[in-house]
């Protein structure tokens, strides 16, 4: 990692840390299926050693195998994942007509980087957020809540588009669901071995019952350790996925300054969604999208999916150049960063003029 000496090398040390835990996938459902091919093995011998070795044998079929189920499920992914979204989110796409500000907001910024304008929607709720999806980067979507519109003034609502726009850029819903995929079939394959074994499915495991077999039990620890290794990746799995996710919000934030020259601006948008940000009924694959989702950034700091908003602020603060909020109030106490409920941002466009 290069020296953090400011907002440039903060983007390149936080896109590098990304690179690194994507890679960890791959790896990990190598280590899954060699879990399974010890299971395998441990049905046809009670020598420890060779039934290692007999795993070991089977990895250049199982892998290919294991990599083609990945395939498949990223393929249904790429082509319902913006449906599937709409219909959990409750988003509804609005027009250059209906939303006039927050189109023209958009645009201004999607131009600004040479980017093809997204699709916007709204979600009818109070909550404060946003997210960002869309699988290719020139067919990218922003949501917006209602009561997000409502409660930032321009400069934060351009600060947050900003964030979304970086997320389409770096394609990280694209990102994501290569993560949510490895994830899943990492998952489904430990869960497919532990039923087997409850089930079971392993009765015929060789007893090792002859009085001169040195390998007496092998079969027991291929599949102790077989279950085991299955449950190590299944972990470190959920921890890359989540490491990936809280990775990706610092440089959206880091990215949204880059676009807007507005540090103070996405500062003070992410102190108004603290408690504010909850939206119900959202399965966590969803959630974990959001701007910000608190349920999501307690507990456990290796399996939250956003990093605390007091850290985001921090480094906001420490390398983009943002100031606290008590010094930012004094330096600007009528900055329209906080716009009252009244501006004419806000208001719905003015009807046709009255004949005559």
């Amino acid at each position: 990692m290069l020296p953090t000496l400011g907002l440039r090398t903060h983007i390149w040390n936080t896109g590098l840390r990304s690179l690194l835990l994507l890679a960890g996938f791959p790896v990990l459902l190598a280590l899954v299926t060699w879990a399974v091919a010890l299971l395998l093995a441990a049905t046809g011998t009670d020598d420890f050693g060779q039934g290692l070795r007999d795993s070991l044998a089977l990895l250049p079929v199982a892998i290919p195998i294991a990599l083609a189920v990945s395939a498949l499920w990223f393929a249904i992914a790429w082509m319902s994942n913006q449906w599937i979204l709409d219909m959990l989110s409750g988003a509804r796409p609005v027009t250059r007509d209906q939303e006039p500000a927050l189109w023209a907001m958009t645009e201004e910024l999607a131009i600004s980087r040479g980017m093809r304008m997204p699709r916007l929607a709204v979600i009818e709720t109070p909550a404060r957020n946003a997210f960002a999806s869309g699988l290719r980067r020139d067919q990218g979507a922003v949501t917006v809540t209602r009561g997000l519109l409502q409660a930032l003034g321009p400069r934060e609502l351009r600060a947050v588009l900003a964030h979304e726009l970086t997320h389409i850029r770096n394609g990280d819903a694209r990102l994501g669901v290569v993560a949510a995929v490895f994830a899943g079939v990492i998952s489904m394959v430990g869960e497919m071995m532990w039923r087997g074994l409850r089930l079971g499915r392993m009765r015929r495991l060789p007893t090792g019952g002859g009085s001169n077999n040195k390998g007496k039990g092998g079969a027991a620890l291929l599949v102790m350790l077989a279950l085991a290794i299955a449950a190590l990746a299944w972990l470190l799995s959920i921890a890359l996925r989540m490491a990936l996710s809280r990775n990706r919000e610092y440089l959206a934030d880091a990215g949204a300054v880059e676009m807007t020259a507005d540090p103070d601006a996405m500062a003070s948008a992410l102190r108004k969604l603290a408690g504010q940000e909850a939206m119900e009924g959202l399965p966590s694959q969803v959630r974990a999208l959001l701007l910000h989702d608190g349920a999501n950034s307690l507990g456990p700091a290796w399996f939250a999916t956003h990093p605390p908003i007091e850290k985001r602020i921090e480094a906001l603060e420490r390398y983009a150049g943002a100031r606290p909020a008590a010094e930012n109030a004094a330096a600007a106490p009528h900055s329209p960063a906080s716009s009252p409920p009244d501006v004419p941002w806000r208001q719905p466009p003015p009807g046709p003029p009255a004949p005559g």
